[in-house]
């Protein structure tokens, strides 16, 4: 299974290497990382991530993983990741989004008429391109999962796991990583 890990400038780091994290080491998987220049692509953190696929190498996968970023509303200003979205979408299995590349995909039409969440800071952006908006954690519509802010994103993936592979396999994977969170704090949610 081919996964195009989906990279652009500023986009948070943790958005894009939780899901890689739990899903590219099974053995089916052919993890790609896609930009639309071959090289180093910056985290808003700082972090390097090195893209082996142009948007032109890669025009679609079976699964796409869309990061969000703290700089969302720059990223919704590049034409060229909105047009590789909406294509790949079409030939893609599976869409998903972490945070507010969900916001991406609304930009790109995927959303349209579909439920979805985001970062709550996004969530008004996306009913504006048309998303019936979900304040659920990760929400799945036909082919496309969407899921809320960050640390969701190792959510989104183990659900996808499960529905790719199965319970006990998404379980097992779980358990490796040693998912299980327990906040030092309880701020709730917005």
């Amino acid at each position: 299974m081919d996964i195009a890990f989906v990279l652009y400038g500023q986009m948070t780091a943790l958005d894009l290497v939780g899901p890689y994290e739990v899903l590219a080491g099974h053995p089916q998987v052919k993890p790609h990382f896609v930009a639309e220049t071959l090289g180093t692509v910056r985290c808003d953190n700082g972090l390097a991530i090195q893209a082996d696929a142009t948007f032109d190498d890669l025009p679609g996968a079976e699964l796409i993983v869309v990061p969000g970023s703290s700089h969302w509303r720059t990223a919704l200003d590049d034409d060229s990741l909105i047009r590789w979205l909406a294509a790949a979408h079409a030939r893609a299995t599976w869409t998903t989004s972490v945070c507010t590349g969900s916001t991406l995909l609304a930009k790109a039409g995927v959303l349209t008429g579909r439920r979805a969440t985001s970062h709550w800071v996004a969530r008004d952006t996306l009913a504006d391109d048309g998303a019936i908006v979900s304040s659920d954690r990760v929400v799945i519509d036909g082919d496309v999962i969407t899921c809320a802010g960050v640390s969701a994103g190792i959510d989104m993936a183990l659900t996808l796991a499960a529905t790719l592979w199965g319970e006990p396999t998404a379980s097992a994977i779980q358990l490796a990583l040693e998912y299980d969170p327990q906040p030092p704090f309880d701020h709730g949610s917005p």
